[in-house]
Order: structure tokens, then sequence, then C-alpha cells
């Protein structure tokens, strides 16, 4: 299994303030659902359409305020992934954020989207970081 980490981004929050956004796709409604086609979501789960295909999530834990994990829903991606969002409260308004993507790709789909994953985990990351401190 395959792990792309993104670069660590600050966020001048509380950790708890992230953690109550980031923890339920529908509170993600209004960030993502002009990015994506059809976008549909409750607190535990969600659907969208990117680039033609259906990709179906679900929340699969939660340790408050430090993390959530994030897999594919009812055979929703076809590979093997979860996505952790991870904080680190330094302060109580200086909370740090990375994302870790572990994906099961083999060696041919490794080498054409390897980098494309790594750039797309690092924007995801500095988009949340800069929608949080608006």
């Amino acid at each position: 299994m395959q792990e792309y980490i993104s670069k660590q981004q600050q966020i001048l929050r509380p950790a708890e303030q992230i953690f109550a956004v980031i923890s339920r796709f529908d509170n993600l409604t209004p960030a993502v659902a002009d990015r994506v086609e059809e976008w549909q979501a409750d607190e535990e789960h969600c659907s969208f359409k990117a680039k033609g295909f259906a990709v179906r999530l679900r929340m699969d834990e939660r340790v408050e305020p430090k993390h959530v994990k994030i897999v594919g829903d009812q055979g929703g991606v076809p590979v093997d992934f979860a996505f952790w969002i991870q904080l680190h409260k330094v302060s109580d308004v200086d909370t740090r954020l990375r994302l870790v993507l572990h994906v099961e790709l083999n060696m041919m789909m490794k080498m054409m989207v390897g980098s494309k994953l790594q750039d797309a985990v690092d924007r995801i990351a500095e988009g949340i970081a800069q929608a949080m401190n608006r």
C-alpha cells in the first residue's frame, strides 16, 4: 500500500472547531458542491461524480479533535484506500493539518498517477487550510 502525505498546513483556529467541520460530510457541501457533479451528503456518507466516475465515501473513524478517516463506501471507489485528515493542536488558536492517503496501486498505476495523487493531497490540504483561515 502506498502512502501520500501532504505538506503540513497551519490553521489559526481551535482544533475542535476544525474537527466539527471536517467530521461531517454535510458540512463540506458549501466548499465542494460546485466543484463536482451530483454532490449528495449527510453526516456519515457522500456521493458525487468526478470526471464521469461515481464516487461514494463514508466516515470510517473519528477521534475528536485529532483525526477523521474516510474510506470508499459500497464499492464506490475502484481502489482500496483510506484517507486521513489529521489535526495537531499547537495552541488554542493554532492547529496544524495534514492529510495522509493510503492507497493500493499496482506498479503501473503508481507510475501513472503517483505524482498526481501527491499533488492532489497537497492541494486539498492547502484548500482546507485556506477555507478554514477565512
